[in-house]
Formats: C-alpha cells, structure tokens, sequence
C-alpha cells in the first residue's frame, strides 16, 4: 500500500464552496427577480426582496447541505463523485428542504394563505431544480476537484 492509496478522496475546500454558493445565487437572483417579478405580477422591489432572502437563506442552506452531502456520499462510498442519480437526489433534497424554510416565510411576507405561496415556492422551485442541476454540472466541469499531491496536506473543507 503506497501513501498515496491512503488519502483521502478529494472535497471542496471552503472557499471554492463559498465561490459555488456566491456564483450560484447571484446569477440566479439575475434571471429570478425580473422574470418572477413580471410572471406574479409582483413589483420588482417586491420580488427582490423574496429574491434576496431566499439567496441569503439559500447560500447558508447550500453550504451546510453541499458539506454534509459530500460527508455522507464519501462516508458510504468512499468518493464524493456525483453519478446522475446521484445528481438528481442531491438536488431534489437540497429544494425540498429550502422550501421547508421559505414556504411560510413568502406567505408571510406577501400577506397570502400558504396554499397561494406554494403555488409561487412550487414555481421559483422548478426553476431552481432545473438551474440547480446544470449549475452544478457545468461549475463541476469549470472547476474540477484536483487531488492533492502525497506530499502536501490534504486541506479540510
């Protein structure tokens, strides 16, 4: 057994999980605040203000989730590399939980029953799933993990 069959697979470290969450969100406030704005009929101040909590809720949730995801998905299998199925059940569990927070948080904010927020959640959500998986593609393709050599220190995320 060589030293280098006894590192650990490679993580994120935290600042290039800070860069995902901070990438992520700002493009995503990009096309959600003029695009939600104009499809619920909400003032683009409005929609900016659910736009930028949800990001602000969503940047903590991401990294949270992202570290412990990559902990468990390591832990059982020993690499933290996504397969698509693995890929799908990463992001539709990242969603199903942000909205567990968000749902009553845009009801309350917009003065409505919680049946009508999940009707604006449940739409902003399916953007977000389908943004949050080409997201994570391609920032996975645009900044690969690289291993670390066997004699420098594996840094912690």
């Amino acid at each position: 057994m060589t030293n280098s069959d006894l590192t650990p697979p490679p993580m994120r470290s935290t600042p290039d999980r800070v860069r995902h969450a901070l990438l992520f969100e700002c493009l995503a406030l990009a096309l959600v605040i003029p695009t939600g704005s104009h499809l619920f009929g909400l003032k683009t101040e409005t929609m900016g203000v659910i736009g930028v909590g949800s990001a602000v809720t969503a940047v903590v949730w991401n990294y949270l989730y992202n570290l412990g995801f990559d902990h468990l998905l390591q832990h059982f299998t020993g690499k933290t590399v996504k397969t698509l199925l693995v890929r799908i059940v990463h992001t539709l569990l990242f969603e199903a939980g942000l909205q567990v927070v968000l749902l009553p948080a845009i009801a309350l904010y917009l003065k409505i029953s919680l049946v009508e927020a999940f009707y604006m959640s449940f739409s902003i959500a399916l953007f977000y799933l389908v943004y949050a998986f080409f997201f994570n593609l391609a920032y996975d393709i645009l900044f690969p993990i690289h291993r670390h050599r066997a004699s420098e220190p594996v840094s912690s995320p």
